[in-house]
């Protein structure tokens, strides 16, 4: 609240914001009452509601990204009614009582506070729930936090902040990791859960599973995930509990290898599933085109291939490319091998400078470097002087090493004949699913990694601060109810964007066409919008109320807000 004062006049601003968008959603789900209903209750010790403080933390990480120490001022300058706060509560916001609310958040039954949220989204919204996607990422910390062990807190299981594989390439930093399953209908956020850091995604998939069964109460979704699905226990349990999934099959798999061999003297039938356009003007049409495995999987579930255009150009310049290094790479150890001050003595020496200089261009596999020895002869005065009749000379005989290298073309035609094909594996029937829908179904994770992207970057997880293990778990429940939210505001614009026909709104700078809005881009659009009230020796005179351009009228129409949402009460 900006209050600029001359005389007996005062002029009291309050911003707004994105925060009537916001609210309009929130209340929309439910937020309130069902944070009301599952938090503990409070004590006269709390100056601030709970329920409202952690309101105000899913509302940070949406629109201000404060730290919590600076919720009080990131609070100030809006209107109090819009945070649920009366007039003067912003001061009561600190990293303390933030804190205190959100040990409230952990010692809750989130387990039953999150599947009465996500049942009541999907009957509010309508969100089909027949397809989940499932991923992980790692969401990296700095510092030792000795107390985040993974010890129980209060009996309730926390998750271990240690070292493990970094998908943020940091892998000096300890990590959390984050497993978010989101529908095939807008990505929306279904589950989400916490892991100990060096956990990896091969058995999660089960308990994923099982708990999403719990919140959906159904079994027949289709299950997507990455290859760390494909391991017979999870694909057994999925599909004994008769579930439905699809995964990637990896290259480490035997099936993979014999459909490699076999298609060096077997021309599959590929079947064109989709087909777009080129990424640029005059770039070919990218094509898929799907082909069922001749032979199912160890397990017995249905393999179906998938070929793609632009991953078989791909493919094939990234195998020149790596050819192209290691020759150059082979080349320039040839010439140092040549050089008069080589280091390399010994043939054993020679033989690890090749195979380091191949291992790091990956270019081993299509590459054959051989090493071949010279002997070099020349002789030497035994003492110092002019040579003479009669001066003896010592001959000296040195070692060469000298490098030829060849392709192997037998190898690099044997992976070019599986240039752009990568196989998916499914307990459906063709009849249920077929390979195409197979393809389909796969090919919507992107949207997945999206979620992590924005909870990594715009929500600011990544790095995380916190220390208290029981604030950890609590803010990673705010971070999904953030996700959520935007995810909810997302599939609102675009779903009405389709029903209107209206093929882009020019969210951009320079009022440049958006096809698919984002809640960041339309929160940037709202931002600035305040209202502004006249005070004269205390009491209201006027109120200015926002003018809302034609863009921001156009954005609430198709989110369903009404225009009063931005009027005074």
């Amino acid at each position: 609240m900006d209050t600029p004062k001359g005389g007996p006049y005062e002029l009291v601003s309050h911003r707004l914001g994105a925060l009537p968008v916001i609210n309009h959603f929130l209340d929309r789900i439910g937020l309130d009452a069902l944070l009301e209903r599952w938090l503990p209750p409070a004590d006269r010790r709390f100056k601030l509601d709970p329920a409202t403080a952690i309101r105000l933390v899913v509302v940070n990480l949406l629109v201000g990204r404060a730290p919590l120490y600076g919720m009080g001022e990131w609070a100030a300058p809006f209107a109090p009614g819009l945070l649920r706060l009366r007039a003067g509560d912003a001061g009561w916001l600190n990293d303390d009582r933030v804190g205190r609310a959100l040990v409230r958040l952990f010692d809750a039954d989130r387990a039953s506070l999150l599947t009465d949220l996500i049942v009541g989204v999907v009957a509010e919204f309508g969100v089909d729930t027949s397809e989940m996607h499932n991923d992980s990422t790692s969401v990296s910390v700095h510092g030792q936090y000795t107390d985040a062990d993974g010890a129980p807190v209060r009996g309730r299981p926390t998750a271990a902040v240690t070292f493990g594989h970094s998908k943020d390439h940091r892998p000096d930093l300890k990590q959390l990791v984050f497993i978010l399953t989101v529908s095939f209908d807008g990505a929306v956020p279904m589950a989400y859960r916490l892991a100990d850091g060096n956990t990896s995604d091969d058995p999660t998939h089960i308990p994923t599973w099982d708990n999403l069964v719990k919140v959906l109460g159904q079994r027949d979704f289709l299950y997507v995930a990455d290859s760390k699905l494909c391991s017979g226990d999870a694909m057994r349990h999925i599909d004994g509990q008769e579930g439905r999934f699809v995964t990637v099959l990896p290259r480490t798999r035997g099936e993979d290898k014999w459909f490699r061999d076999w298609i060096q003297t077997n021309q599959p039938q590929w079947i064109e599933a989709i087909r777009l356009p080129g990424e640029r003007l005059g770039d070919y049409d990218r094509v898929w085109s799907t082909f069922p495995a001749p032979l199912p999987s160890a397990e017995g579930f249905r393999i179906v291939w998938v070929h793609s255009t632009g991953k078989a150009a791909r493919d094939s310049r990234i195998r020149r490319s790596k050819i192209e290094a290691g020759v150059a790479a082979i080349d320039a150890l040839n010439a140092k091998l040549a050089g008069p001050k080589t280091r390399l003595k010994t043939r054993a020496a020679v033989e690890a400078a090749v195979t380091t200089a191949l291992a790091e261009t990956g270019s081993a596999r299509w590459l054959e470097v051989t090493v071949t020895e010279t002997e070099e002869e020349t002789f030497r005065q035994e003492k110092r002087g002019r040579p003479g009749a009669n001066t003896r000379f010592r001959r000296i005989v040195r070692t060469r090493y000298a490098l030829t290298w060849r392709s192997r073309d037998d190898t690099i035609a044997y992976d070019a004949a599986s240039d752009g094909c990568f196989p998916l594996i499914t307990n459906d029937p063709t009849e249920r699913l077929p390979d195409a829908q197979v393809l389909v179904a796969y090919r919507y994770q992107p949207n997945l990694e999206r979620r992590h992207h924005l909870l990594k970057s715009v929500q600011d997880a990544d790095p995380l601060w916190l220390r208290d293990p029981a604030r950890i778990e609590a803010i990673f429940c705010c971070q999904f109810l953030g996700l959520l939210v935007a995810a909810l505001i997302e599939r609102e614009i675009r779903n009405s964007m389709r029903a209107a026909d209206t093929s882009d709104i020019p969210l951009y700078p320079e009022l440049r066409a958006c096809e698919a809005p984002s809640a960041e881009r339309i929160f940037t659009v709202l931002a600035d919008l305040t209202r502004h009230e006249l005070h004269r020796d205390g009491k209201l005179v006027q109120t200015f109320e926002v003018e809302l351009t034609p863009l921001q009228h156009q954005i609430l129409d198709l989110l369903g807000v009404p225009g009063t949402a931005y009027t005074a009460e």
